[in-house]
């Protein structure tokens, strides 16, 4: 565990009529333009973010790579850490993100494909420097071999792994999934509850706290929160690192500093 709790704002952003721009939807669908993202991450410094992360949402399925020169454009307006992910599958494209600014990269969809990319990428850059997105969702259809968990209607439910942006499930049990990727070199998870993405009612707190459980490094909650209170509960439910936030920060109902000040009124430490 961190000494401090961690604020995140997350940057989807895709590219809109030829331009990237910062983007919301629910689960992984319905898009809306929401502004420039060098803009979006000058605010939030502002604000008190601890740090930042861009997510090209669309770049493994459309095929391309990810906007380096929003991370060049971006480094050049903070001075927090950000990660960028989406897209990033060799070696080089780690380097180029690097080497334009980012602190950290997000490997997602690559990852599922080649596992030991992951290997590689921390041999090359550190840990500390790789971020392994995991996106999941509820699957009530139990079979043997995956890790079971009860969900807060008393239901039954294991969670398995989806890529491409959530379009393809391809039974894994991300549980198991996350322990796999901190073996080959992951130095933090960020993974994201697809049935709670855009929803704005809560983290995915069985999610969360069953990765928390079971690895060592750093989890970031991501997916569904729109109030201080659901992130104060990846916090003190789910035993989180760090909590990444979109939407409300986006529209303008909280800002960082509103949610820092209301974790601090409820004894969780934040910088």
């Amino acid at each position: 565990m961190k000494s401090y709790a961690k604020i995140i704002p997350c940057l989807d952003v895709k590219v809109v009529d030829g331009v990237p721009s910062v983007v919301k939807g629910v689960k992984f669908v319905d898009l809306k333009r929401q502004g420039d993202p060098v803009e979006f991450a000058r605010r939030y410094q502002e604000q008190g973010a601890d740090e930042l992360i861009f997510l090209d949402i669309t770049a493994s399925h459309e095929g391309r790579s990810t906007m380096v020169d929003v991370a060049r454009r971006v480094a050049d307006v903070v001075d927090i850490p950000f990660a960028v992910g989406g897209g990033i599958g060799t070696l080089e494209g780690i380097k180029e993100l690097l080497d334009a600014g980012a602190d950290k990269v997000g490997i997602n969809t690559a990852a599922v494909k080649n596992p030991d990319f992951v290997k590689e990428a921390s041999s090359a850059f550190g840990p500390e420097r790789i971020t392994v997105a995991v996106d999941a969702r509820r699957n009530m259809d139990l079979r043997p071999g995956v890790n079971v968990y009860e969900m807060e209607d008393g239901s039954k439910a294991w969670f398995e792994l989806v890529i491409y942006g959530g379009r393809t499930p391809v039974g894994i049990d991300a549980i198991d999934w996350c322990k796999k990727m901190e073996d080959f070199g992951a130095g933090e998870i960020l993974p994201t509850s697809m049935d709670r993405d855009g929803t704005n009612i809560g983290y995915d707190l069985p999610l969360t706290a069953a990765i928390c459980s079971k690895i060592n490094i750093p989890v970031i909650a991501s997916g569904g929160a729109s109030t201080p209170q659901h992130i104060l509960e990846a916090f003190t439910i789910a035993h989180a690192d760090a909590a990444l936030a979109a939407g409300m920060f986006h529209r303008g109902e909280y800002t960082v500093a509103q949610v820092k000040d209301y974790l601090r009124e409820n004894g969780i430490c934040v910088s």
